[in-house]
């Protein structure tokens, strides 16, 4: 599907719309308003992690909202059951006495979910998005389900410090398209915050896209033109993550792995999503530059002596960005 340089303008007007709109509630936290509208664009899934209290549940209610999609909440707890995320079959009897077994769907069967605190579940629980996540389909007692269009799963966590959580297997990490750490606000967001949210006035939130403009909208971001060298220098970002030979550099010395090929996917989508918001039909270097570091902070595991030193995952491709050049190729 092909479409003109003035489409992609105007599908370019209407986010910074919504952008605009989820501005008037939400305070800061521009990094993750930013990448939650990427991985929307880019059909994936976000992580967003910070401490409690820094309005991840009410950025993604906020985006439902101005894209007037449905929206459910999960709260993960350690008690529990997959059923009660994806639904399960219960037994009624019909107005003529027969009984039979009825499907009643889970809240993961909304157009935008959030999995609140995900990494409070166990594992068990946590594998329950995984075939939502992955396939866009749930199958329960042997029936495989569809689910909306757009399907998006924003996930919020706690730092791992915290009591009372357990680490996301590496599996459903890497179902993530992007990993988003939340700041604390700053003096002057603190102020705001307080104003917009103890005041008189409420806040009315505008629809400004529905169903039919975000799909199209995904349409256009995957017919975002990216040139081969942009390839390439992709490819040598994600290569580098791994081990090399002969090598004693801080990767081989801290990095247990790397990032696999859907972290290289996820630079790409994401680089054409923030193309498509910029109002461009090509992917830049800045596209990618920027989106690598989300892309890949959850794909790069530290081995125990990374972690003991104090490691920080986001350093490292810092440094990264620095070393791989475009045009250079990574033996």
């Amino acid at each position: 599907m092909s479409f003109s340089s003035e489409q992609f303008e105007e599908m370019s007007k209407k986010l910074a719309d919504v952008r605009a709109e989820i501005g008037k509630f939400i305070v800061g936290q521009q990094e993750a308003v930013e990448f939650s509208l990427y991985s929307i664009l880019s059909d994936g899934h976000a992580l967003l992690e910070g401490l409690p209290g820094l309005g991840k549940t009410m950025l993604i209610r906020t985006i439902s909202e101005v894209l007037d999609l449905s929206f459910s909440r999960i709260q993960f707890t350690p008690d529990l059951m997959p059923a009660d995320i994806t639904g399960t079959s219960i037994l009624e009897r019909s107005e003529d006495g027969v009984q039979r077994f009825v499907f009643k769907e889970g809240p993961i069967f909304s157009q935008m979910v959030l999995a609140d605190e995900i990494n409070r579940a166990t594992p068990k629980t946590q594998s329950a998005l995984l075939e939502a996540m992955g396939e866009k389909t749930v199958t329960v007692l042997g029936e495989t389900r569809k689910m909306a269009k757009p399907f998006f799963v924003l996930a919020t966590q706690n730092p791992i410090e915290m009591e009372g959580t357990y680490p996301l297997p590496e599996a459903q990490m890497d179902r993530f398209l992007c990993k988003v750490l939340l700041p604390y606000p700053s003096k002057e967001e603190l102020k705001e915050i307080m104003l917009r949210t103890t005041g008189p006035e409420s806040i009315a939130i505008r629809k400004v896209m529905n169903t039919e403009t975000i799909v199209e909208a995904q349409e256009m971001a995957k017919a975002v033109v990216i040139a081969d060298d942009m390839i390439d220098y992709a490819v040598d970002l994600v290569s580098a993550t791994h081990h090399k030979s002969g090598s004693e550099d801080e990767w081989n010395q801290y990095v247990q792995y790397g990032s696999g090929p859907r972290g290289l996917q996820s630079i790409i989508r994401l680089a054409k999503a923030r193309a498509l918001m910029a109002g461009r039909v090509h992917v830049s270097i800045a596209d990618i530059k920027t989106v690598a570091k989300p892309a890949l902070r959850h794909r790069i595991l530290i081995n125990y002596e990374g972690e003991a030193e104090g490691i920080d995952v986001d350093k490292l491709i810092d440094k990264l960005l620095e070393e791989v050049r475009q045009g250079a190729s990574i033996q």
